[in-house]
């Protein structure tokens, strides 16, 4: 049975917005299965236009690269929908490819996932 990562992405500072993923590239690398979980200002990731502006000097490739490249390699990606309201967004201002999913979503996946990560 694969493993599985849950990454719970609440922050949209570089610092906290790049490293999940790394960790899902790695994890991927290693043939688990991975859920990021966009809450709060960590929207602002997965809003569209938002990851261009969330920056890392000398990062290996663009946010906005890493989002394309580990979405193909079949990371998912949940936005928070229970936060939209919070952070004054709509479903229509979450890029395409991220799925909705409220507290019970997160809960779920968590609950069967072997690391929990939280930035």
């Amino acid at each position: 049975m694969a493993k599985k990562m849950v990454v719970f992405c609440g922050s949209d500072e570089p610092e906290k917005a790049y490293p999940p993923f790394m960790l899902a590239a790695g994890a991927l690398a290693s043939d688990m299965e991975v859920m990021l979980f966009f809450t709060m200002s960590g929207l602002n990731i997965v809003k569209k236009g938002g990851a261009e502006n969330i920056t890392l000097p000398n990062a290996p490739m663009s946010l906005s690269d890493f989002i394309e490249t580990t979405k193909e390699q079949g990371v998912r990606l949940v936005a928070c929908s229970a936060a939209f309201p919070i952070m004054n967004l709509q479903k229509e201002d979450i890029m395409d490819g991220v799925a909705m999913g409220g507290v019970a979503t997160f809960l779920n996946e968590a609950k069967d996932a072997d690391i929990i990560v939280t930035f």
